[in-house]
């Protein structure tokens, strides 16, 4: 890997590590709606492994497989973030989602189920379900653009995740409490993704449901927990 000098080969290394870019695209693309093109992910993976290669100094400590990584995520979510994907529509329902479960958690003072936030936000379930599903990729995003340098144990199960940050200023205690009170099956949807690193296809076979409905337990999870932090 290294010449006599010392330095990278930076060829070994670009072709050792591309599997690293397609890896990681797939695994995003998991996350986000059908109109984001793996292609283009990779593409921008591979430029962030390129920056990795001219920057990496080992001399800082960290392994380059690790560097790479982040900068490999870094591009891509840069590239997400470049074309503002997630309409204005698809935001506006969110914030009226996360508007509507505060109100109705603070009235009944339990979790709100499914048919009690349709109803409150004057939808059908089907309607209130593919609101979630548009809602979810743009949650995704949002939560892995908040970084993993600082994931920590969010419960008793060591959920290790970026949720950590969304928590940014307040007392972890808050952030394990909001999990706590989470539904037992979006808490099993978060360990799952999170901890175990399933992908949504997977921990819809843990529970023998489809991928699209772990997507809607996941983006009404985020909903619940971004109220319980902002209390």
């Amino acid at each position: 890997m290294y010449t006599a000098q010392g330095k990278i080969r930076q060829r070994d290394l670009l072709e050792e590590y591309l599997p690293l870019v397609r890896r990681q695209a797939l695994n995003l693309q998991t996350r986000l709606p059908a109109s984001v093109e793996l292609d283009d992910l990779i593409q921008a993976g591979t430029i962030g492994l390129l920056d990795a290669l001219s920057r990496y100094d080992a001399a800082q400590g960290a392994s380059f497989a690790t560097f790479a990584s982040q900068r490999v995520r870094g591009a891509m979510l840069d590239e997400l973030r470049s074309r503002d994907w997630v309409p204005r529509s698809v935001r506006r329902n969110a914030r009226a989602l996360e508007d509507t479960l505060r109100q109705l958690e603070q009235r009944l003072g339990r979790p709100a189920e499914e048919r009690e936030i349709a109803t409150s936000m004057g939808l059908d379930l089907a309607e209130y379900r593919q609101l979630l599903l548009d809602s979810n990729g743009s949650q995704l995003v949002a939560i892995d653009d908040l970084g993993e340098d600082e994931v920590d144990a969010m419960s008793v199960g060591h959920y290790a995740s970026p949720f950590v940050e969304l928590a940014e200023g307040r007392d972890l205690e808050r952030l394990v409490k909001a999990i706590e009170a989470l539904p037992e099956r979006e808490k099993l949807v978060l360990g799952l993704y999170y901890q175990e690193d399933l992908n949504l296809k997977e921990i819809g076979a843990v529970l023998g449901v489809s991928e699209s409905r772990v997507c809607q337990l996941h983006s009404q999870a985020v909903a619940r927990l971004r109220n319980g932090l902002a209390e």
